[in-house]
């Protein structure tokens, strides 16, 4: 890297728009979106999609709610065509989804294109040329005029051949390509005169798509240039304005739900930002981000595990666990302080809460789209009690009373440290069945009865202690204070129940208890013990037996 890049990079110059307007609203609807996976997207792979993997990406998109997708270019290659035709032919598009198509300004491209769309019900054409400095001297030696001249030409072309396509409900679209890296007022005239040609309406409008094609520049930059575009170019109410951001600079989210602050009507992008370089806008991100703060975003995002599925399966590529609201990891807390916190904002909404979303570190309910509370929180060495707690209690019915988890969480948190690794509820599960259930030494259950006389409880038990019986006569107000009272009276260890409780592992008759108890010690020391059986009585019992294992 350069000690001084500014010999070698400078700054974007920024819009001269001393009324902007944008930074005071606020954004109160969905746009009308476009999916430019089958194209865009498709593009950028390394090996294209195939047609029956668009046919299925499509599909997907359909049940997603897209209304526009960009299907398309069809003048590319025989596999575009053929998909574009099967689409029609086979009637694969609802009445009201529009197939769009892509299409450069070259006269046997647009006829091919034009073509490709007999019989569709609803089409948008969408024209393109390059405008910036750098592609007008670069790639095609042109001076802006010509440059112009080759837009009104091609939007004289596609309106030439719309008598073509006869019974479909046909929009059209134009893109000044690289329009963030152009003078704005070029990109005003460019427009204009492609305006000129298709003469739109307002109550037949044109969609004049404003690309952010390569991120030259901060998101406020966009946000300026579209709305000196709204405010400057003519006949705005007969435009569609559209955005598609690109990620070079990693603000394609940013860019657009500034531009649509700035006036933009319209958004194009990808599921999962799939695209050039960087990457398209990740449509999902948007929608989701509108859905968080109360706005319906028109998309269903409801199993949004299943479109991902089908997403990788079609394009070979896959979400990064941290991508926003798709990846596998974005609703996933290991810490322990936000495990704890979370827990704790879940339990407050299943008691009756606030009426709306409030649980920290989850901006919206993953259940909204398709995802499970139990893969909120996994546990690995940065976890804490609450994350053992919750998985305990969640998969497994296990719910420690709060004292215990302090006690086990940091047992389980040095065996997770030691495998160096994320675990399941599974092993945790195993973990405490070790720690507390199977402590069988160096005290263990033979038998235990009890009976009533006077209103107290005598009990008479077998115990063994090192495998030598050890047998039992106390009387208390209850059996467990009867079996503290026979223990101290063979001469056994001292000590008092402190904590107990006790719950059900499932239902029905053979349904399993357990029991928690947390002992004192003559000496002070306090200890948890946990047993289970089908006999209430007889957990507790075990319960106590494994607290003096532990002791």
């Amino acid at each position: 890297m350069l000690k001084d890049p500014s010999k070698k990079y400078r700054p974007f110059p920024p819009v001269a728009l001393p009324n902007r307007q944008w930074p005071n609203r606020v954004i109160t609807q969905a746009p009308r979106w476009c999916s430019v996976d089958l194209r865009d997207g498709n593009q950028a792979l390394a090996v294209p999609m195939n047609v029956s993997q668009k046919l299925e990406l499509f599909s997907t998109l359909v049940k997603c709610g897209f209304k526009e997708i960009e299907v398309g270019f069809p003048s590319a290659s025989n596999t575009e065509f053929t998909f574009n035709r099967r689409l029609i032919e086979e009637q694969r598009a609802p009445e009201d989804v529009w197939l769009q198509v892509l299409v450069q300004a070259r006269e046997e491209l647009i006829e091919r294109t034009v073509e490709s769309l007999i019989g569709a019900k609803k089409a948008i054409i969408h024209l393109y040329n390059s405008t910036s400095p750098a592609q007008r001297r670069v790639v095609f030696g042109k001076s802006p005029a010509e440059i112009k001249a080759v837009a009104v030409q091609g939007a004289q072309w596609i309106k030439d051949r719309l008598p073509r396509l006869k019974g479909t409900e046909v929009l059209l679209q134009y893109s000044p390509e690289s329009f963030s890296a152009t003078e704005h007022e070029f990109a005003k005239e460019v427009s204009e005169a492609v305006m000129a040609v298709w003469q739109p309406t307002p109550q037949r409008p044109m969609i004049l798509n404003l690309p952010d094609t390569v991120e030259v520049a901060m998101p406020n930059v966009y946000a300026d240039q579209i709305e000196w575009m709204c405010q400057n170019i003519k006949h705005r109410d007969s435009l569609i304005i559209s955005l598609h951001t690109h990620n070079d600079r990693s603000t394609g989210v940013a860019a657009t739900e500034l531009g649509l602050l700035a006036g933009a009507d319209r958004v194009e992008g990808t599921l999962f930002g799939n695209g050039e370089r960087t990457g398209n806008l990740d449509i999902v991100i948007v929608a989701m981000n509108l859905y968080m703060h109360g706005i319906d975003p028109k998309l269903d995002f409801s199993d949004l595990n299943a479109i991902r599925d089908v997403y990788e399966r079609c394009t070979g590529m896959t979400v990064p666990e941290r991508q926003p609201y798709g990846g596998e990891l974005v609703f996933t807390a290991f810490s322990g302080s936000h495990q704890d916190a979370i827990k704790k904002g879940l339990a407050e909404r299943e008691r009756g809460g606030p009426a709306h979303w409030d649980v920290p570190y989850l901006t919206i309910d993953p259940t909204d789209i398709g995802r499970e509370y139990r893969e909120v929180i996994r546990v690995n060495s940065q976890s804490g009690k609450g994350g053992v707690a919750y998985l305990l209690e969640t998969e497994f019915g296990i719910l420690l009373p709060k004292d215990m988890q302090r006690e086990f969480g940091p047992i389980a948190n040095d065996a997770v440290d030691e495998l160096g690794r994320e675990v399941s509820g599974t092993e945790l599960k195993a973990m405490f069945w070790r720690e507390y259930i199977e402590r069988t030494s160096p005290w263990k259950l033979g038998t235990f009865r009890t009976n009533s006389e006077n209103g107290r409880v005598l009990c008479n038990a077998s115990l063994f202690r090192n495998d030598n019986q050890f047998v039992v006569s106390g009387e208390g107000n209850g059996p467990l204070a009867a079996l503290v009272h026979g223990i101290a009276q063979a001469d056994g260890p001292r000590f008092e129940i402190t904590n107990y409780s006790e719950h059900a592992l499932g239902s029905g008759e053979g349904a399993a208890a357990i029991a928690y108890i947390q002992i004192k010690s003559a000496g002070g020391q306090s200890r948890w013990g946990a047993g289970v059986d089908t006999n209430i009585e007889l957990a507790s019992v075990r319960a106590v037996l494994s607290a003096l294992n532990r002791s």
